[in-house]
């Protein structure tokens, strides 16, 4: 593989409490009390199409009082244990090019992701606000072949949802289930690669000459 495009949720960080948890406090103080577990099925979709998927009327007055609550959980927030590592040497070979595509937009990703100083690894950024349809549909991950001008036959793009598999595939590029975060169930039959730690990902790379800097 040349091109590795990643999402974020799931995958680079550990965002889930961060999320799920302001989510829950804010459907049961608007009379819709949720498990949990159930919250964690919309993990990694767009806010919108989350709250819709969950039955929710007033989309944008319930996201605004969610929204407003993460600043209070960011600290439940980290990056997964083997990713600086594994994106310092995908970084470092200037036969490989990376990017972001995920369902964040553009200020949530300078909260979550710049903050931890990983978006210096990356070639290329792709938002929700940027495309029309947002992950299972396989927008996100064309704009990013796009971006960095990609062969998707070399393009594989890495993420923890059943959402980014079928998004993968709809864009005709491997997927590769980020394994420190769900194992690979009948769900995920249809994953290319399962890589049980953030550093197996190298293992699939070009191994040529590193950057010089």
């Amino acid at each position: 593989m040349n091109n590795y495009i990643f999402d974020v949720d799931g995958t680079l960080i550990d965002t889930e409490k961060m999320y799920l948890l302001p989510l829950q406090k804010t459907l049961r103080a608007n009379g819709k009390p949720i498990a949990y577990d159930e919250l964690k099925k919309v993990f990694g979709i767009t806010a919108t199409d989350a709250l819709r998927m969950l039955g929710v009327k007033d989309v944008s007055a319930v996201q605004k009082q969610w929204f407003s609550q993460i600043k209070d959980y960011q600290n439940e927030a980290k990056v997964y244990p083997g990713i600086r590592e594994t994106l310092t040497k995908l970084h470092a070979n200037s036969h490989q090019h990376l990017a972001i595509a995920t369902s964040k937009i553009k200020a949530e990703f300078q909260r979550d992701v710049v903050r931890f100083g990983l978006d210096r690894y990356f070639d290329a950024f792709v938002f929700s606000n940027e495309i029309v349809h947002g992950k299972p549909a396989p927008d996100l991950i064309l704009k990013g072949i796009e971006k960095l001008a990609a062969d998707p036959a070399t393009t594989i793009y890495i993420g923890d949802t059943i959402y980014d598999l079928q998004a993968a595939h709809a864009a005709h590029v491997a997927f590769g289930l980020a394994g420190w975060r769900v194992q690979k169930t009948s769900e995920f039959a249809n994953s290319d690669y399962y890589f049980a730690k953030p550093t197996d990902i190298l293992a699939i790379g070009d191994p040529e000459s590193s950057r010089s800097h």
